[in-house]
């Protein structure tokens, strides 16, 4: 047994330890990332090895036990294990300012490097330690450990272009300079088009001097400077065909992989952090059942976004002006101001629609009934779209939406804009507009759902075994150093 273990141990030639922010937008792609990454395994007698790491606070979400609080808890999926980092805290709460940031710091790169030794001692040191678009503890544990740096970059290289210019190439001062003018045009680099400032991601616009505006800014400034100082290997959620001036761009300064569609399979297992029962998804999945193909409207608004029961009214108030069927994903936190309000949600809109507290998104939007997705364009939710072949109605917030939902509509062409009122309200009329522009016959329609059927198949065929995402992320391993060859 020690012989065949040692034999094991010697044919291991990757073990990647991939750290993941705690929200569901991170989470679910990281897990993908790293069962694509083990399923690379068996070139060369060697093997892969992933180790998926969240905070303790999302590990006992997501692994509940009563040894989910030990500071050396792992688990394992049969594919990639899993082990928590702690922040000090443990809360799941986010540092309140530039101390606590620091503290919190500390305390998760100690955490990870602990983690790390625990790896080596078991026979699997790591040898490439990767974080989800940012991560300051990562770098820290890399320079300690004298181990490479990936970045597992979750949104756009559009985003990626953008942040760079602005944190390392001095865009910065440009932007604040007009950031009070939306309309204000400038141009960044190898981008295919001119950005106005309400195109660009929301943390960079912020001059409000928050302290949620500084934390972005001081992480994102540290960890893009490192990025463009040491160059780490990046890997992008994106396609070739999406984005190529922007990666071609991006090429020229750090070395780039693109890997998406990074979003699993429709029947693939994923990690849900809030309530999702097999009850719930009958009840979901038997309704969309029921209603022919392509007449559903679905709306998803994310896992992070929050709403006034004056715009959820709103929306409803819209839905029903459509006439057609829609399933609502509507938290039972996502109503800033009535937490009743999902419940009376319900009861209003039995006859037309169905409201649920969440849902595996992916299978819903596979289902041939959705002909719409009226989503706050996310990268995940937009990616997730174009892997289904769903038209989108674009209602963006806040982050990279802003970004995402300008190459939706003018770009790529597979979905539209929906206004907001000059008060920030998605006024119901607008959304019924727009879904009816979306799943009408009319010739706008029709060239919409052509370009989400293109875009699926384009989507599909670099998913596939042997797919780009398959292929890059080989060339990706191979630049990576070896252990134990």
């Amino acid at each position: 047994m020690a012989d065949d273990e040692g034999r094991h141990q010697r044919k291991v030639r990757h073990h990647f330890l991939l750290v993941s922010y705690g929200f569901q937008s991170h989470i679910n792609p990281g897990r993908v990332l790293a069962h694509r990454l083990a399923r690379l395994g068996g070139v060369d007698g060697g093997s892969i090895s992933v180790t998926l790491s969240v905070p303790a606070a999302t590990y006992r979400c997501m692994f509940p036990s009563p040894d989910a609080d030990a500071a050396e808890a792992t688990t394992t999926d049969g594919v990639i294990s899993y082990v928590p980092y702690s922040d000090g805290v443990d809360d799941g709460s986010m540092p309140r300012d530039a101390a606590d940031r620091a503290v919190r710091r500390r305390a998760t790169s100690a955490s990870l490097s602990a983690a790390a030794a625990r790896l080596a001692g078991s026979g699997r040191p790591v040898t490439c330690i990767m974080c989800t678009v940012v991560s300051l503890p990562v770098v820290d544990v890399a320079r300690e450990l004298d181990i490479p740096v990936a970045v597992y970059w979750i949104q756009t290289a559009t985003l990626l272009a953008i942040n760079y210019h602005y944190f390392v190439h001095g865009y910065s001062e440009l932007v604040a300079a007009h950031a009070a003018d939306p309309a204000h045009e400038l141009r960044l680099p190898g981008l295919s088009r001119p950005l106005q400032i309400s195109n660009l991601p929301s943390y960079l616009t912020d001059m409000s001097g928050s302290e949620s505006a500084k934390a972005f800014s001081e992480v994102f400034q540290e960890f893009f400077q490192y990025m463009g100082q040491w160059q780490p290997k990046v890997l992008v959620a994106t396609l070739d065909e999406l984005e190529p001036d922007a990666l071609a761009e991006m090429k020229r300064h750090v070395e780039v992989f693109t890997v998406a569609p990074m979003v699993g399979s429709s029947t693939e297992a994923r990690i849900h952090l809030f309530k999702h029962d097999s009850a719930d998804k009958k009840r979901y999945m038997g309704w969309l059942q029921a209603h022919p193909e392509k007449s559903v409207v679905y709306v998803s608004f994310g896992s992070l976004s929050k709403y006034t029961k004056h715009q959820m009214d709103e929306i409803v108030g819209g839905l029903r002006q459509c006439g057609r069927p829609y399933l609502l994903v509507v938290r039972r936190d996502g109503i800033a101001d009535d937490d009743d309000e999902s419940r009376s949600l319900e009861k209003r809109t039995q006859s037309q629609g169905m409201v649920v507290d969440w849902c595996n998104q992916l299978e819903v939007l596979s289902h041939p009934a959705v002909g719409c997705f009226v989503s706050h364009c996310g990268w995940n939710s937009t990616m997730e779209a174009m892997v289904s072949g769903v038209p989108i109605v674009g209602v963006p917030n806040m982050f990279d939406q802003p970004t995402n939902v300008l190459f939706i509509e003018e770009e790529w062409e597979v979905g539209i804009k929906a206004e907001r009122s000059g008060d920030g309200v998605l006024m119901g009329t607008e959304l019924a507009r727009c879904v009816e522009l979306v799943m009408g016959e009319g010739a706008k329609a029709m060239a919409i759902r052509e370009k989400a059927k293109a875009l699926k198949e384009i989507a599909q065929a670099a998913a596939a075994v042997g797919g780009s995402a398959e292929r890059n992320l080989r060339d990706f391993v191979k630049a990576i150093p070896c252990q134990n060859q």
